[in-house]
């Protein structure tokens, strides 16, 4: 029978030869709230845009990749704009879940390209490797509480409904091709009613709501530092509860001290 002593040592053998699992991030806001920016903004200054992909230690996914794929009738009302994608039910929860899954598992897993234009996905998909950290971005990753609890670590990017829409404007008329009429109609009658009913009460759940997007400089830094922290094996560093706002240069927490302040 084997010793307490040699019970431990074995314990110890387990764990050294097991993988860690990736710390996944989960960054909710409404549409065109800066999501994406406050991503590559953090990928940036942790210098991994220029590494290969399958070397990268930091990696981002994106949940329009998972929006469900449309029949021909359902793709003609899209390119109309009469098409809610904001809604929980445009995405295809379970292969989300699945892959999260295989993420967490360090497992390689293969993720379609979404073609925002056309608002269709693409026949050629993107292989997304093993990394030590994954920051799944989305107007609804925090909406669906399988996902959530198997987040790390969640943020809300939190801005004012004027700037969202100015930036929705902006990037649908000149990257998507799609005329005023059409984007204004679309945000009314789905974008802002989606967005209050199934993507701002999300906030509650976020462990660090980012005031502003990628123009909060003090949010990335830290949230940079935190993954700093994870990537050299400390995991004490905590960042959790903070509204953080750049304007304050403070931190606050939730119960003694908390960092102070407040685009799909």
């Amino acid at each position: 029978m084997a010793s307490v002593t040699d019970l431990i040592q074995m314990r110890r053998d387990m764990i050294k030869d097991t993988p860690p699992k990736p710390f996944l991030i989960g960054v909710a806001g409404g549409s065109a709230s800066g999501k994406s920016t406050v991503c590559a903004k953090i990928m940036e200054q942790l210098g991994q845009e220029g590494v290969e992909t399958n070397k990268r230690r930091v990696v981002i996914v994106s949940q329009e990749s998972f929006y469900k794929e449309l029949s021909k009738d359902e793709a003609e009302v899209a390119r109309k704009g009469n098409f809610n994608f904001d809604h929980p039910d445009a995405f295809d929860s379970d292969k989300t879940l699945e892959t999260l899954q295989k993420i967490k598992a360090a497992e390689i897993v293969e993720i379609p390209v979404y073609d925002s234009v056309n608002a269709t996905g693409k026949s050629r998909s993107i292989s997304i490797y093993p990394a030590d950290v994954i920051m799944f971005e989305g107007i609804l990753t925090l909406y669906s509480k399988e996902i959530r609890d198997m987040l790390d670590m969640k943020l809300f990017v939190d801005s004012d409904s004027d700037t969202r829409l100015s930036r929705r404007v902006i990037r649908d008329t000149q990257e998507r091709g799609r005329d005023l009429e059409q984007v204004l109609a679309t945000y009314t009658n789905f974008v802002k009613p989606a967005f209050e009913e199934f993507c701002l009460p999300t906030k509650k759940y976020a462990d660090v709501i980012i005031p502003r997007g990628s123009e909060n400089t003090v949010a990335i830094g830290l949230i940079v530092q935190h993954i700093k922290d994870i990537l050299s094996g400390n995991t004490t560093s905590e960042i959790d509860g903070a509204i953080i706002d750049s304007s304050t240069r403070q931190r606050h927490h939730s119960d003694s001290s908390m960092i102070s302040s407040r685009p799909h």
